[in-house]
């Protein structure tokens, strides 16, 4: 994976997506008539972690497999543990053992952590503290979220149907620094002998110049508009990240660029969410708002993310949470670990044929009428996590018209 540099070329190659050099190994771990021999090999490790995660990333592994063989393409996969799921098997959400294979694989591959049952933990055993520490341990500081109504879904979104259509935005959220990293951080008593709770919210240069790189390019490449979130009427934080924004603008002619306290964007995503292109924005903010533009779509089970580090690999996640209440019912949307799976193909190991592949897939599926619970509607057809995996995968392998699958 191309490494992403302060240089604005570098970073350029890493959205763009570049080709890492490849062994060659004598068999694709995924065969059908019509795959060419394997001339490219990638390890990536899969984190299933909690709840519905090991049923999604269960059906996204065959995809990424099918997608892989067609292009030649051979993975060795490693699965570990993470989350809740290592916290019962090892008891710390985050073994040694499973940083350090994550670390050394080309990318990574991760369902959902967390459930009601380690809700009570102290921090440092929460799942949630886990995925803190993966993403710290793999340097993954920018997170790339995109949030687009698909037109087959666009009845889905609880937004009209004018205000919902067309809607395409990337957020692009600085994952490694602010508030949720930033010390001091922790406990204590105020002058009245009350209990008080403190974080940090704090960022560097470095921190916001690299991001807002990031972002830049990704605008770039997209419609060229950029808007970057903060709340630099109030925190010193948000001041130093527009000021530094507004001073990387001079690099970046071809982009517009516009600056929204988050308040008002929070408002503008659900007023007028077509506005928006490419967002830019801290940990905090890029959490809140993220989440809230997954919704403009209808289900949060159907949106991907891509987490890159200026080196080393990539982490790739559906944003969905673990979903307890639905866990082993064959009830979870695959979609958004599928095109998670996508993402890695092309941010991760700069394989954008095969990525297609995928998007084509779940685009097909979706024309053919499938849905799961969280996305249908009348006049389509109810699957569950295993069927819509299986119909995914017939469009991946097939050749033919649409209308010769029904």
């Amino acid at each position: 994976m191309a490494a992403l540099q302060a240089n604005p070329s570098s970073l350029k190659t890493l959205i763009l997506g570049s080709r890492r050099s490849a062994t060659t190994r004598q068999r694709a771990t995924f065969r059908c008539s019509a795959s060419p021999s394997p001339s490219r090999s990638y390890s990536i490790t899969l984190l299933p972690g909690d709840g519905i995660g090991p049923e999604v990333i269960s059906v996204a592994k065959d995809v990424l497999s099918l997608a892989g063989s067609l292009e030649g393409i051979d993975f060795r996969f490693q699965e570990m543990p993470v989350g809740g799921a290592a916290l019962d098997a090892i008891g710390v959400p985050l073994p040694e053992e499973t940083l350090e294979a994550a670390k050394k694989s080309d990318a990574v591959l991760m369902g959902a952590i967390g459930g009601y049952k380690w809700d009570a933990n102290e921090k440092h055993l929460k799942p949630e503290t886990g995925l803190l520490m993966l993403r710290a341990g793999l340097g993954v500081f920018a997170n790339l979220r995109p949030a687009t109504v698909l037109p087959q879904l666009v009845d889905s979104s609880t937004l009209k149907k004018e205000v919902a259509e067309g809607v395409d935005i990337m957020v692009v959220r600085e994952l490694t620094g602010g508030i949720y990293f930033g010390k001091p951080r922790g406990f204590g008593s105020n002058e009245k002998g009350e209990d008080v709770g403190f974080n940090t919210e704090i960022y560097s240069t470095s921190e916001v110049d690299r991001i807002a790189r990031v972002a830049f390019e990704v605008a770039r490449k997209r419609r060229g508009k950029l808007c970057s979130v903060d709340k630099a009427n109030v925190l010193e934080a948000s001041m130093l990240w527009r000021k530094r924004v507004t001073m990387l603008a001079s690099q970046f002619l071809d982009v517009e660029v516009s600056h929204m306290y988050v308040d008002n964007a929070a408002m503008q995503l659900i007023r007028n969410p077509k506005q928006f292109d490419t967002i830019v924005t801290n940990n905090i903010f890029g959490d809140i708002l993220s989440d809230e533009a997954s919704m403009l779509t209808g289900s949060i089970g159907m949106l991907p993310s891509a987490s890159i580090s200026e080196s080393g690999p990539g982490l790739f996640e559906p944003i969905h949470g673990s979903a307890p209440d639905i866990a082993g019912q064959d009830k979870a949307n695959p979609l958004a670990t599928i095109l998670s799976a996508a993402m890695l193909l092309q941010y991760g190991l700069g394989e954008p044929e095969a990525a297609k592949r995928i998007e084509a897939a779940v685009m097909n599926t979706l024309d053919r009428g499938f849905r799961t619970g969280d996305i249908f509607s009348a006049g389509t057809t109810l699957v569950g996590c295993k069927r819509m995996g299986e119909e995914v995968l017939r469009s991946v392998d097939s050749h033919k018209p649409v209308a010769a699958l029904k």
